[in-house]
């Protein structure tokens, strides 16, 4: 029998379920849902104790961060969605070809959709979240509830089914909301990095100190690499009696260990630190013994040893007050020095011949620091975009050059980049022209819900509905420019200036088919064709890539085998067809092209025959191809 694809986002419940059951079986237990069927559960009290030396009983007070609704935050992270991601290729760039992509809708459900094609492939999120002033939106989740209850329970959808709503400060969950919004957006974006990943988070003083607890939570406090404060370049509040705010933070946190944080390009007053020279290049001096802290002989004792200077003397690390101190590196490491040429001896005040070790200009960058004064403010951001556009279509646009050095601290040439609260596409910009810098390959994949515009605003006015429609058309604009820019650069032309659009919809499946006992008289005859009769085969095709975990950017090309229509991805990485009356024949032509992973519709087939013998027939022709059904 075929398998078939279950077209729902991971159950991570039933994942760590599984998990604890391999390392305590003894946890597990069932329990009836609200249908009355068992399911797997995990008891508690007796996981508390295999996790504790001491009897556990009751509850005791710890460190943590809590508020109404963390556990329901909990249960919206964990919970699965029978949802798909539908292509809109008439909006798209260089569809077939493009590496990048532009996904709309909830970036909730779309973190979910991402799950089984990018867990632990992302290098870098960055994110600009609402910044909870009391002024913007939220989202409120409840996936474990129907629509018609969400609506009757919480009220939390708007008249149009939208699902922002305005967090205002009078709201007695104000903190409360914000938080059960980001935790659970967090906690998948997480797994989407690669165990040297990264995730940077713009956030101003409203709600750093929560971000910087849910990430203590999430990532681990061990993993927390830093807060820099970048300077907007206006100082926001009218209040007297409070400082007005000049900076935002960007909070940093690494997935693991395993991620290292390159270093900044030198600034010209850098290079003139550098100002020796000899036949390797330009060189800067620092003293072999270790000054400022930690400096003395007892902090490091196998670090205090004689030296020979050019005049035969042995010289010892002595501090400036007589004391012995110490080198700043052990006896093997400073032979390497001096066997290298990199030791030179220059008089100090004294006349005292001192021992100093060079550092050349060549490949060297600087520690990234706390505090970001050096970079443009919002304003330049503002008006970056009010030259792509001609009028200002977006408020508080981050500017390229803070996304360009977040980019040159974290990512190699052929990473991906994720944004999934990508406003304006100032990340996809920002990537586009570091690729065309450096000739870099790196790829994007933003995430915009469609939020309507003010329709007094001149976005609205210009002809943009929502702020994906922006993000967008700001991606198409920008390409073409930097090509533009570019086009005497050698290599240009293979510049991705592309992005592939993508939907988040309901699934292309009706009711009947994720819930089979609900059939009646009534329905019966949707049993027939369960797909719904709006869907394209190119969104069958991309709800099988969602499903079974393909990488949504995979190139894409169809041609026609035998009369029949089927979708190449990849280099056969996945065949499908959706056509119908598929004979054995066909199926045996298809067989031919040995791909990785074919799939068909279940109704494609010409007659039982040709469904039972499919099986059959790819495990003799190509029996590492895995066959499913939808």
């Amino acid at each position: 029998m075929i398998q078939k694809l279950d077209f729902k986002s991971p159950d991570f419940t039933a994942k760590h379920i599984e998990k604890i059951a391999t390392l305590f079986p003894n946890c597990v237990t069932e329990v009836q849902d609200e249908s009355g069927n068992l399911k797997r559960a995990i008891d508690f009290d007796l996981l508390k104790q295999e996790l504790s030396s001491d009897i556990v009983e009751g509850t005791k007070e710890r460190y943590r961060l809590e508020w109404p609704g963390k556990r329901a935050a909990l249960v919206a992270a964990n919970t699965p969605i029978s949802k798909t991601l539908r292509p809109a290729k008439e909006e798209s760039v260089d569809f077939d070809t493009t590496k990048n992509l532009y996904i709309e809708g909830d970036n909730l459900e779309a973190l979910k959709l991402l799950q089984e094609s990018y867990l632990g492939a992302v290098k870098m999120i960055y994110i600009d979240p609402p910044y909870n002033t009391g002024k913007d939106f939220v989202y409120k989740d409840n996936f474990a509830k129907s629509r018609e209850e969400e609506l009757q329970e919480s009220g939390q959808i708007d008249e149009e089914g939208g699902r922002l709503v305005a967090n205002l400060e009078s709201n007695g969950r104000f903190h409360s909301d914000w938080l059960s919004m980001m935790y659970p957006r967090l906690r998948l974006a997480r797994n989407l990095l690669r165990d040297d990943g990264v995730i940077f988070i713009s956030i101003d003083d409203n709600e750093v100190h929560n971000l910087r607890k849910i990430c203590d939570e999430i990532f681990g406090e061990d993993n927390f690499v830093g807060q820099i404060a970048r300077a907007t370049g206006t100082t926001t509040g009218q209040d007297a009696n409070k400082i007005g705010s000049s900076f935002d933070s960007l909070i940093v946190y690494r997935k693991s260990s395993k991620f290292e944080l390159f270093g900044l390009s030198l600034s010209e007053e850098d290079y003139s630190r550098f100002n020796y020279e000899d036949e390797k290049g330009r060189y800067s001096i620092l003293q072999l013994r270790k000054t400022g802290n930690a400096d003395r002989k007892e902090d490091r004792p196998l670090m205090y040893y004689p030296i020979i200077s050019p005049d035969g003397t042995e010289v010892y690390p002595i501090g400036p007050t007589g004391y012995k101190s110490r080198w700043r590196v052990g006896k093997k490491k400073y032979q390497e020095l001096l066997d290298n040429d990199l030791i030179v001896w220059k008089k100090n005040r004294d006349g005292v011949l001192t021992p100093y070790v060079k550092y050349y200009v060549e490949g060297r960058t600087k520690q990234v620091p706390s505090l970001w004064t050096d970079i443009d403010g919002n304003k330049k951001g503002s008006i970056e975009l009010k030259e792509i556009f001609g009028a200002k279509v977006f408020d508080n646009p981050k500017p390229l050059s803070f996304i360009k050095r977040i980019l040159h601290i974290s990512v190699q040439k052929s990473n991906i980049i994720l944004d999934f609260f990508s406003g304006s596409a100032t990340t996809a910009h920002a990537v586009m022209q570091l690729n065309a810098e450096d000739g870099g390959n790196r790829r994007f994949i933003l995430v915009q819900l469609p939020e309507p515009t003010d329709e007094k605003s001149e976005a609205y006015k210009a002809g943009y509905k929502t702020i994906a429609e922006i993000g967008k058309e700001r991606i198409r604009r920008a390409g073409k420019k930097i090509k533009e820019e570019n086009k005497n650069k050698e290599g240009i032309e293979k510049l991705d200036i592309g992005f592939r659009v993508l939907k988040v919809d309901s699934s292309n499946f009706k009711d009947i088919y994720f819930s089979p006992d609900s059939i009646n008289k009534e329905s019966l005859f949707d049993t027939v064709e369960h797909i719904k009769e709006d869907r394209t085969p190119l969104d069958l095709l991309f709800g099988v890539l969602v499903d079974w975990g393909v990488d949504l950017s995979l190139p894409i090309k169809s041609k026609t085998v035998m009369g029949k229509e089927i979708f190449i991805v990849g280099y056969n990485d996945l065949i499908a067809c959706f056509e119908d009356e598929l004979d054995i024949e066909f199926i045996k032509e298809l067989a031919k092209e040995d791909a990785l992973r074919v799939v068909f519709k279940e109704s494609s087939f010409k007659d039982d025959a040709t469904k039972i013998n499919t099986e059959q027939i790819f495990k003799q022709l190509a029996p590492n191809t895995d066959v499913r059904v939808i």
